[in-house]
């Protein structure tokens, strides 16, 4: 069979199958466009199990467009505290105050005019226009061209831009429309979660395309996808100081623009200073104390901490003095430092 022959064979049975054996997830309970996309932008980068608590939260206090373009940056960096890729939520009020200046209120219905808005790229504007309106859109993450490389045993790398997009083409043009076009999306996602997985051996004897699968059949498939191999990440070595002065802490905000942008950090810097030039910079210091190493990985960068807890007499100028639980109740500290974060109260 051709290739494209194989996909229009496979699209049914991804369908029937998801259709008796998706998961229970809250999104799925009422895939409306809102919901949909809330979901598909917390869900990058991010497991199910960790988004569900996130997901809930959110959707009891932002339910709907205008609420989420009225919050709070503050409030909304809190409601996103943990989940990692902060731009994500940045977006999330551009676009939605978008949609209220040019839209109506309303999430437009196809993917063409949903890549209008900020942070919507092609898989999650084929996600929301596929599963919340029935558009013969696919969304085409990680997940799907796994499943799609094995299925086809192709031997292109999978992270390259042309290799997606000919496999997006592939998939568009024998994509159904209406409640199908959502059952071939959502089933499409399941089958990567569940059983064509990218660790160890997947599950091919409970796969609704064995049979079809040219991997399958030829007992290859843990050597597809076939990836490049990645860059190897920049190390950055960086000082945490902890400044404590009585029952109160130092934090500052990030830049708005940038790794971490607009987020609160306790003050840090490249580079490790010894407890001697601690204390030649701070020789008003009741104690310097070491506060123990941490790693943080970014996606192109890694970030190797060592933190010092200084205790000082008097607060300094240009930063914002709190106490430890007002830090951790109000303001949205990144993953990254929250080894230390967990040090301070």
């Amino acid at each position: 069979m051709e290739d494209a022959e194989i996909i229009r064979a496979a699209l049914p049975r991804i369908a029937d199958w998801y259709s008796l054996s998706r998961r229970v997830l809250p999104w799925r309970e009422e895939p409306t466009p809102y919901r949909v996309w809330i979901s598909e932008i917390m869900l990058q980068q991010t497991r199910i199990e960790a988004v569900i608590p996130y997901y809930r939260r959110f959707l009891a206090e932002l339910p709907d467009i205008s609420a989420l373009a009225a919050a709070e940056d503050d409030r909304l960096m809190k409601l996103w505290e943990g989940l990692g890729y902060y731009s994500r939520a940045r977006n999330l009020k551009k676009a939605a105050e978008t949609v209220l200046r040019d839209w109506g209120g309303e999430l437009p219905r196809t993917a063409a005019e949903l890549k209008t808005l900020p942070g919507i790229g092609d898989y999650t504007a084929g996600a929301i226009a596929s599963i919340a309106c029935g558009e013969p859109e696919p969304a085409v993450d990680g997940n799907v061209l796994r499943v799609l490389s094995r299925l086809l045993e192709s031997g292109e790398d999978v992270l390259s831009p042309a290799v997606k997009k000919a496999m997006t083409a592939l998939l568009r043009a024998a994509y159904p429309s209406g409640e199908a076009a959502a059952l071939v999306t959502e089933g499409l996602m399941e089958l990567g979660e569940t059983v064509c997985l990218p660790n160890g051996a997947p599950k091919c004897a409970l796969c609704p395309l064995r049979g079809l699968c040219r991997a399958g059949q030829a007992g290859t498939a843990e050597d597809y996808p076939v990836k490049a191999p990645p860059r190897p990440r920049r190390v950055e070595q960086r000082t945490v100081l902890l400044l404590r002065c009585g029952d109160r802490w130092a934090i500052r905000r990030r830049e708005k623009k940038g790794l971490l942008a607009g987020l609160w950090e306790f003050p840090n810097e490249p580079g490790r200073p010894d407890e001697a030039a601690l204390r030649e910079r701070f020789p008003q210091a009741l104690a310097i104390v070491p506060c123990g190493e941490a790693k943080h990985v970014f996606t192109h960068v890694e970030w190797h901490m060592r933190g010092w807890l200084v205790e000082l007499p008097e607060e300094l100028d240009g930063l914002v003095w709190e106490r430890a639980g007002e830090i951790r109740a109000r303001y949205s500290v990144p993953t990254a430092l929250k080894a230390y974060l967990a040090q301070i109260t």
